[in-house]
């Protein structure tokens, strides 16, 4: 919607969930004064820099616990995809920590406090369909605009952006000018059309990666009418298929 003179952006997003993620196991420890993180995939950082540990120290912090803990972490959700993975995983691992120590917090807390270390934190203690302000971290929830039915064609790249890098591509003067409540309600009403499917930071993602611009236009043309729109979600190109055309 603008920039902020924080340096963010305020948003006006549409978040949903779906049915894939990576897999935590939480061990609780003693004698030691840091958790241990392990992962199945060797380019993931293990140390405070992760998003679990983080959200961990935040925990923490907060409710003045000083329980450790040992975990997992099984990775399925690929890096740089605008899946919200490294999200979610923080999102878990307080409701994790929560769980363990007796609930201390309510979730209406570990939502408030989930946007001091992420902007995407928090819409995963929605009810899955949310519509999120500020920096990402305000969430509403809404009802799911599409029917769970709906096929979905997730497609990830062999790339990745940077969030950054696509924000300082954006060009503010020619984002869309449509009313975000107005595209949730058409969503709603009537389904994933393409000028309903509105994500500003698609023609910067193009920008910063061509290739991008042409996997959009390669689905659109060998699709053969089977997707009601191709779009962007994140920095990764999403493709739904209303159920009704397949």
């Amino acid at each position: 919607m603008r920039r902020r003179e924080d340096g963010y952006h305020d948003l006006a997003s549409l978040f949903h969930v779906i049915d894939f993620g990576d897999n935590i196991d939480f061990t609780p420890i003693s004698g030691t004064e840091q958790d241990e993180l392990s992962c199945n995939w060797d380019d993931i950082p293990l140390d405070s820099s992760n998003l679990v540990i983080k959200a961990l120290d935040l925990f923490r912090r907060r409710t003045g616990t000083r329980q450790h803990y040992r975990i997992h972490l099984e990775k399925n959700v690929p890096h740089a995809a605008g899946l919200g993975g490294g999200s979610a995983n923080a999102a878990t691992a307080l409701w994790a920590a929560n769980e363990l120590s007796g609930r201390p917090a309510t979730n209406a807390q570990l939502q408030d406090w989930a946007g001091d270390i992420g902007s995407d934190i928090s819409v995963f203690f929605s009810q899955g369909a949310a519509y999120c302000t500020s920096r990402g971290e305000i969430v509403e929830d809404v009802q799911s605009p599409l029917p769970s039915s709906t096929p979905l064609l997730l497609v990830k790249p062999p790339v990745g952006l940077a969030t950054p890098a696509v924000f300082k591509a954006l060009d503010l003067d020619a984002r869309s000018t449509a009313d975000p409540k107005q595209l949730l309600a058409g969503l709603q009403d009537r389904g994933a059309l393409p000028e309903l499917c509105v994500n500003d930071l698609e023609q910067a993602a193009f920008d910063v990666l061509p290739s991008l611009l042409q996997l959009k236009e390669r689905l659109q043309e060998e699709s053969e009418n089977r997707f009601t729109s191709v779009f962007m979600t994140g920095m990764c190109p999403i493709s739904p298929l209303h159920a009704a055309q397949q």
